[in-house]
C-alpha cells in the first residue's frame, strides 16, 4: 500500500506533497488537531479535481481537432482531384490509395474503392468480392507486416469514357512476420467514374517470384508467392 506522501505525489499535487513531508517536523514543534490537518488536506482536493476534467477535455479537443484536420485534408484532395484532368486525377488517386495501404489506414483506402469492388491477389486463391471481404483480408495481412515501403514505377493509364484502367510495376520492402522481406510485381486497376469521381472497381495484382522460388508451389515454406505476394497491393 502506498504511503500518504506517495499517494499524493502520484497524483501530482505538489502543495499537498510538501505539506505531507512537513508533517513530522510540525509534529515536533506542536501537535496539530486532527480536524485541522484533515481540513488542510481536503482543501487541496477541489483544485486537483478541477484540473482532471480540464486535462481530459484538452485531450478530447485535440483528438477531435486531429479528426477534423484529417477529414479536411481528404476533402481538399478530393476537390483537387475534381479540378485535375482525368489522367492526373487517376494518378493522384493511386498515390493516395497506396499511401494509405502502406500505413494500414483502411478507412482512407475505402474512399478509393467501390463497395462492389473485386480483388485478385498474387496468391492462388478465389477473388475477393466486395469491400468488406477485401478489407478483412487486407487487415489480416497488414498485421503481419512492419515498416512497409512500396515504390511504384512505369505507370500507364488508359481512358475509355467513364471507364479507365491503370497498370504499374511495384517493389515492396519491409518486414513480414518479423523477417526482412522484398517482393516485386504488377498491379492493374480498373476504375469507373461514379457521381463525377473516379473509383476503383477491380484490383488485379501479381507478384514476380525469384528464379530460385519459381518452382515452389504457392504457400510452400519459403515461397515468395505464398508468403509475400499476400502483402502486395490488391492482395
Amino acid at each position: 500500500m502506498l504511503s500518504a506522501e506517495k499517494r499524493v505525489g502520484k497524483y501530482r499535487v505538489p502543495q499537498a506533497a510538501e505539506l505531507v513531508r512537513a508533517i513530522p517536523a510540525l509534529r515536533m514543534a506542536t501537535v496539530w488537531p486532527v480536524a485541522a490537518l484533515l481540513g488542510v488536506l481536503l482543501a487541496l482536493i477541489p483544485a486537483f479535481a478541477s484540473g482532471v476534467p480540464a486535462r481530459s477535455t484538452t485531450a478530447s479537443n485535440r483528438a477531435t481537432q486531429n479528426q477534423k484536420n484529417s477529414k479536411k485534408q481528404r476533402d481538399d484532395s478530393g476537390s483537387l482531384a475534381l479540378a485535375l484532368p482525368d489522367p492526373q486525377a487517376i494518378d493522384l488517386l493511386v498515390s493516395q490509395m497506396l499511401a494509405a495501404w502502406q500505413v494500414g489506414d483502411v478507412e482512407t483506402m475505402h474512399k478509393y474503392y467501390a463497395d462492389d469492388m473485386a480483388a485478385v491477389s498474387g496468391s492462388w486463391e478465389p477473388p475477393l468480392v466486395g469491400w468488406p471481404a477485401y478489407a478483412a483480408a487486407y487487415e489480416k495481412q497488414h498485421s503481419r507486416t512492419q515498416n512497409a515501403r512500396l515504390e511504384r514505377t512505369n505507370t500507364f493509364t488508359k481512358l475509355m469514357g467513364d471507364a479507365a484502367w491503370v497498370t504499374y510495376q511495384w517493389e515492396f520492402s519491409g518486414q513480414v512476420d518479423g523477417q526482412p522481406a522484398r517482393s516485386n510485381g504488377h498491379t492493374t486497376l480498373v476504375l469507373e467514374r461514379r457521381a463525377g469521381s473516379w473509383i476503383i472497381v477491380l484490383n488485379h495484382t501479381s507478384a514476380t517470384p525469384s528464379a530460385a522460388q519459381a518452382a515452389l508451389p504457392a504457400g510452400a515454406p519459403g515461397s515468395l508467392r505464398g508468403n509475400l505476394a499476400a502483402n502486395a497491393p490488391g492482395a
